[in-house]
This record gives C-alpha cells, sequence and structure tokens, in this order.
C-alpha cells in the first residue's frame, strides 16, 4: 500500500496518517530531493528560474505537503509513537537543510541569477525569493569550512532536540499535573461548566469530587474567578513552575539545563556566522535595524507606559486591602482581585460575557467581518479530518474557491496548549496549475458541555480574530512563488501585524451587534454592558503592556549579553529586567522561563519584541480605518492588496507605507491602550 504522506493530495489524507509512515516517507523525499539537486546541479550550465530554483520550489514543496501534517499531527493528537517518530524524521530534516544551507555549488548557482541580466526580466516576487534564499545561504553557514562546516551541522541538529525536548517537557509537565480534592467549598466563585468539567475529569480518572488540570482554559478560569485564595495559590505555584525544578512536579520535566545549552549552542551559531551574539543573527532576517535599537525601542515604550502601571497597581492594593482586608498582594491575587475590581468599576467581567458569545455565533460574525472587509464568503465543507471536532472551511470569491483552512479550537489530552496558525498548503504554481492555499488554525478552548455551545470570554473571542488574521495573510495572498507566498518570507516582525490589526475589531460596537447572542434568549448584548465592556478595555492595559515588554526585552537581552563576561545568568537577567520594567515581582519559586517556549521552542528567539513592534503597526494601520469607516469597502481592498495579498514579496515596510502613505507611528498604540497623559494624572 503507499504510503500516505507520499500521495500528491490536495489535503491531507489524516486518517490514513500512522506513526510507522512517518520516517520511511520522509527518509525517502529526502533521499529523492537530494539525488534530484545533485543531478540539476551538474546539468545546468547556465542557472536559470525555470532550469533551477523553479524544481527545488517543487521539490520543497513535496517535503513540506509531508511533513506540514505530520507537524501537525504532533501538536494536537500526540501520542508516544508519533512523538518518537516525529522526533527521529525531524532529525533527518535537520541535517537535510543544514546541508542544503551550506551547499556552495547552489549558493553560487543563486549567487549567478541574481547577477545575471535575466535577474531584471524577473518579477519582484521571483526577485525576492533570490534575495533571500542569498541571504540565507549565508545565515546557514555556506561560507564554512571543514572543522566549522562539521560543527555547524553539529549544532544545528542537537539545537533541533532540544527545542522539542524543551516543548514536550512544558506539555508533559502541563498534562502531568492534576489536583483532585472533595470539598466543593473551593469551587466558590467558579462558573457552572468549569465545576461540571472538574466532576467529569474527577470521573474520567475514576475518583470521587472534583479534579482540576492545567489546561489554559481552566488554568484562567480558577486564578480569575475561584474566591480560595487556597486554591489559586496551589494553582499558580504549580502552572508557574513547569518544566523546572521548583513546586509539586519539581525536576520531573526541568528544562533549567536545556536552556543553558540552547544559549550555548546559540552563541557558538553565532560566533561561526561571525556575529557577535544571536541576537544579530535573529534580526539578519527582520525589520528592525539591530538589537540596541530594539532594546531603546522597548524600554521607550516602558519608560512611558510604567507611571500609567504604577497608577493601575496602586489602584488595585488598595482596592484589595479596602474590600478583601490584603495588606499584601500576591501574585496568585492579582487575576482575582483585577477581575473584582473591574466588576466593581465596570460592572462586567470574563464570565458574565461568556453567555453573550456561544462560539458558533462568533464563527458567523468573525466569517461576516472578513466578509464585509475583503469581498470573501467563508463556508464549511466536508473532507478526512484528524479529530471529530476539526471542521474545514473554503474562501470563495465570486463563488470561485480561493483558499481553505482547518478550524480545532477545543482543547484536550494529547493537544498542545495555546493559539496558533500554521500552513498546510502553499499558494504557489504547480505543474501549470494553482495550488490554493490552505491552513492550520488552533485554539484551546472549552468544549462544549451538556447541550450547551462552546461559550467563549471576550478574551477567547480576541484570540480567535488573531488567529484568523494570520490565516487570512496566509490565504489571500496572490503570490504564486512559494518562498514569499502568503505569510512565508514575512519579516517575522511584521508577522503579527494582519493577526493583531484583526483583534481591533472585537471592539468595535458596529461588529459585537451581530458578534455576540446570548445562547439561551438570542438577544445581543444589551447595550448597558456593551457600554461597560467598551468602558473597560484599556483596565490595567499599562500592566499588560508592561507584562510585554518584560518577556521582549529578557528575550532580546538574554540574546544578546548570553556568554558575555558580564552575563549574571538567565534568572539573574530575568530579575534584572524585572526590577526595571514591572510594577510587580512575581514569587522567587516562578519560573517562568522554564515555559517561555515562544523562545526556546518556537521561532521568536530574540524576536520576542515582534509582538510589540507589530501592535505598533497594526494600531497605526487600523487608525486608518478608523479615519475612513471601519467597513468603508476603499479601505478594506487597500489593505488587502497592500499587505495581505503581497505576503513577502515585497519589505514590509515599503507595504506598510503603501498602505498607510507614511512610516508607522507609535501614537495609535497608546492611544488605543489609553495611555495618553492625561489618564495619568
Amino acid at each position: 500500500m503507499t504510503n500516505p504522506l507520499l500521495q500528491d493530495s490536495t489535503l491531507p489524507p489524516f486518517s490514513q496518517i500512522s506513526a510507522e509512515h512517518v520516517v520511511p516517507a520522509m527518509q525517502q523525499l529526502i533521499a529523492d530531493a537530494e539525488a534530484q539537486l545533485q543531478q540539476r546541479l551538474a546539468s545546468v550550465e547556465q542557472p536559470s528560474w525555470e532550469t533551477l530554483i523553479e524544481p527545488i520550489e517543487a521539490m520543497q514543496d513535496k517535503i513540506n505537503q509531508a511533513w506540514s501534517p505530520v507537524s501537525h499531527l504532533n501538536a494536537v493528537v500526540n501520542t508516544e509513537e508519533l512523538r518518537k517518530a516525529y522526533e527521529e524524521a525531524e532529525q533527518a530534516l535537520t541535517a537535510y537543510y543544514t546541508a542544503f544551507g551550506q551547499n556552495k555549488a547552489l549558493f553560487e548557482a543563486y549567487q549567478k541569477i541574481e547577477q545575471s541580466p535575466e535577474f531584471t526580466t524577473l518579477s519582484q516576487a521571483q526577485q525576492q525569493s533570490v534575495r533571500h534564499a542569498v541571504r540565507d545561504f549565508k545565515l546557514s553557514g555556506v561560507g564554512l569550512e571543514g572543522n566549522e562546516k562539521e560543527q555547524f551541522k553539529k549544532i544545528k541538529a542537537r539545537l533541533s532536540t532540544l527545542t522539542t525536548t524543551f516543548s514536550n517537557n512544558v506539555l508533559d509537565a502541563t498534562n502531568g499535573w492534576y489536583y483532585h480534592f472533595v470539598d466543593a467549598d473551593l469551587l466558590q466563585g467558579l462558573p457552572e461548566f468549569l465545576v461540571t468539567g472538574a466532576v467529569q475529569a474527577a470521573k474520567d480518572r475514576d475518583m470521587d469530587g472534583y479534579v482540576l488540570t492545567l489546561d489554559l482554559p481552566v488554568y484562567f478560569t480558577v486564578m480569575s474567578q475561584a474566591q480560595s485564595e487556597e486554591l489559586r495559590k496551589i494553582m499558580y505555584e504549580a502552572y508557574n513552575t513547569r518544566a523546572s525544578s521548583e513546586g509539586p512536579s519539581a525536576d520531573k520535566w526541568d528544562n533549567t539545563d536545556i536552556i543553558e545549552e540552547i544559549m550555548q549552542l546559540r552563541q557558538q551559531l553565532a560566533s561561526l556566522l561571525g556575529f557577535e551574539n544571536y541576537a544579530e543573527v535573529s534580526l539578519a532576517s527582520k525589520m528592525a535595524e539591530s538589537p540596541e535599537l530594539v532594546v531603546e525601542f522597548l524600554q521607550d515604550l516602558a519608560r512611558k507606559t510604567k507611571p500609567f502601571a504604577e497608577k493601575e497597581l496602586k489602584e488595585l492594593k488598595q482596592f484589595a486591602q479596602e474590600k478583601f482586608g490584603l495588606q499584601e498582594l500576591n501574585a496568585w491575587d492579582v487575576p482575582y482581585i483585577s477581575e473584582q475590581l473591574k466588576l466593581e468599576k465596570y460592572n462586567v467581567s470574563q464570565e458574565t460575557l461568556r453567555p453573550y458569545f456561544p462560539l458558533p455565533v462568533v464563527q458567523q460574525g468573525l466569517f461576516k467581518v472578513a466578509g464585509n472587509l475583503f469581498g470573501v464568503e467563508v463556508r464549511e465543507a466536508a473532507t478526512d479530518t484528524w479529530h471529530q471536532d476539526a471542521k474545514y472551511y473554503e474562501i470563495l470569491r465570486d463563488g470561485k474557491k480561493i483558499a481553505s483552512f482547518y478550524f480545532d479550537l477545543f482543547a484536550r489530552a494529547g493537544k498542545r496548549g495555546g493559539a496558533w496558525m500554521a500552513e498546510c498548503r502553499s499558494r504557489r504554481i504547480k505543474e501549470g496549475e494553482l495550488q490554493l492555499p490552505v491552513a492550520y488554525l488552533v485554539c484551546n478552548f472549552n468544549s462544549p458541555v451538556e447541550g450547551k455551545p462552546c461559550l467563549l470570554t471576550h478574551n477567547e473571542v480576541t484570540t480567535l480574530f488573531h488567529e484568523f488574521g494570520h490565516g487570512l495573510h496566509h490565504m489571500l495572498t496572490q503570490i504564486d512563488v512559494a518562498s514569499v507566498s502568503g505569510i512565508t518570507g514575512v519579516e517575522w516582525d511584521a508577522v503579527e501585524l494582519p493577526s493583531q490589526f484583526m483583534e481591533n475589531f472585537c471592539w468595535q460596537p458596529e461588529v459585537l451587534s451581530f458578534l455576540s447572542q446570548h445562547y439561551e434568549s438570542g438577544e445581543p448584548l444589551p447595550e448597558t454592558l456593551l457600554a461597560n465592556v467598551l468602558a473597560a478595555k484599556n483596565f490595567q492595559s499599562a500592566m499588560f503592556m508592561l507584562r510585554q515588554l518584560e518577556f521582549a526585552l529578557f528575550d532580546l537581552r538574554l540574546h544578546l549579553q548570553y556568554g558575555k563576561q558580564n552575563f549574571s545568568g538567565v534568572q539573574a537577567l530575568l530579575d534584572e529586567v524585572r526590577s526595571q520594567v514591572a510594577v510587580f515581582m512575581p514569587p522567587a519559586f516562578n519560573k517562568f522561563q522554564n515555559g517561555f517556549s515562544h523562545i526556546f521552542a518556537g521561532g521568536y528567539a530574540a524576536g520576542y519584541y515582534s509582538y510589540k513592534w507589530a501592535e505598533v503597526l497594526s494600531a497605526d494601520a487600523f487608525s486608518a480605518f478608523e479615519e475612513e469607516g471601519i467597513f468603508n469597502p476603499a479601505t478594506g481592498q487597500r489593505f488587502m492588496h497592500e499587505i495581505l495579498e503581497r505576503g513577502g514579496s515585497q519589505n514590509a515596510m515599503t507595504l506598510f507605507k503603501n498602505f498607510r502613505g507614511r512610516e508607522p507611528s507609535a501614537e495609535a498604540l497608546m492611544r488605543h491602550s489609553g495611555l495618553v497623559e492625561d489618564n495619568a494624572a
């Protein structure tokens, strides 16, 4: 029987894929690709787009089509067998891509194309693809010889193993802990859906009473709603010591040594490539000019934000003392007391809003926003998926299918936490035919219980809009060169622009009128509640901003300073950043860094600042809609043509200026966050 991963299919045949298929398929594809590349380099005298790059793109697409479902399944239906197969195949792929990036003959062929008269006849997208490739060859160590070349390969292979292990440790630490209790008093303040889930989780383990897990919807609800300080403290400690030497699972899945080794290897990699530090390596393919300028940007935002955050914390402490008699505010008190303060000030909480945001209504509202802005229609279609909860949708324009995506929105065992968008298929010309883009869109919401639909908090609504923004960037592209199509080839610090842009629509009264509908009565969000939601929009926005800036500065300074003589250690650096930026210090046992998958297992190493920079871009972009009308068709079309459709075919700054008519300004971000001078008094 043919290996399903080797089938040339428009969509992956998920139900046919099992762990045993992974390694043989990837080994065969890699062997084929290496043989084809060798043969092509030997036979092509004058390299060109048609004779060299196009066949390579086709070859890479074959590998991506097989690896994409494997990587996806490993994240959403993780099993021991699949994990083992994934890790073995990932090692082979890492070795393949490292060798590809260090292929001197191939690099020289690309350089020949870039320097040839033919280059000027190529399309903008093709030219950008070649430029990116030449840059990436240099960053892949193509200039290294002998021992240094071998050392580079070993480092890349080891980093691949370490980042996967880091991610697995966080997943295992999250899944490996639960809290069992029989005292119903601990549940006071918690919503019905969570109590029902806790009873079910206990039954699933053949236990009486209740079980709470560290799944994000459970954790965040407990921290913000549970009246019991004892329960909040237990949950806080378990969550914030995951994969560390502290807390209830101490040393079981500890990432401490892994962080050190990852950092050592990244620094070695930077040195081999002729950079002073890994931050310089990371920024070589981003919008930002230097790590120092990014640090300056972040510190400037922190300076402007801190007075507002100090005022917010003072208000919170005063409320905690007056209302709850708390002389000291602990980290596990902050979310709960904040939610109570928000309730008192605005008579609104995430739980108050939940009944008004049933997932089916929110989904339809989201699709309506996309339709109004970009002239597209979204409809569900039938296809093979990996789980009964996963759904498949097609995007149409003028009745013609232009893209499709999968939605997998509910939390479950064996599924990685968080929310993300990933590529399933890229838009490209394949054997004269257009291959349409396909995306995976993943969240971790509470499943529907006892006949009730999944009910979202407003925060979860914005998460859904955020991920769909990434999806639109991937799916609405009009670029046919895979390496710069959709989100591929977009500078990392601009990739969050469309996602954060879409979040703005969750706060517009015009949108909330059709985005909300009480799951029982069918009533939209009442006027008074809507007014309160909008009034509470910037509640503690400065404290939230500082927290993001803290993560970003820690990440960037870690990759800038690691290995230097005055570097005091990972924890010491985090403490130092907090002392400069934060207004509230977490307890000493908090080991946030041990679960910071974005930078130690994702693509955000020395790039976490991208979220904040992209917020500047997205707030400024959205201000054009505020000026011209949020559903102004001309503005929507302009954003689609200048940003979404262009992918990575031009530099992000050029695309932004084409849309906005000028360089970006942080003024809109500060205004949208309510951080303007007269509010700080």
